[in-house]
């Protein structure tokens, strides 16, 4: 019955490190696309106000995807 239980508790524990995994390279790619956006948008001679809003948004978004990713990398390790 013990063994059933370590079965059971390492399932659970791959799906969690599964989802985790999902999770961080979902916002690894999030963050590649921002990227081309960027840097679509930098090459722009005369940039709008439009254009420098999405700027900074995105600036914003590759900053909180990566937090998040560290902090998902992190409770990994415990």
């Amino acid at each position: 019955m013990a063994s059933d239980a370590n079965k059971d508790e390492l399932i659970e524990a791959q799906k969690q490190v599964i989802g985790i995994l999902f999770e961080v390279v979902k916002r690894l790619q999030a963050n590649n696309d921002l990227d081309e956006e960027y840097f679509q948008i930098v090459t722009i001679e005369n940039k709008t106000n439009d254009d420098k809003k999405r700027i900074k948004e995105i600036l914003d978004e590759r900053k909180e995807n990566s937090m998040i990713v560290g902090k998902l990398l992190a409770s990994l390790e415990t």
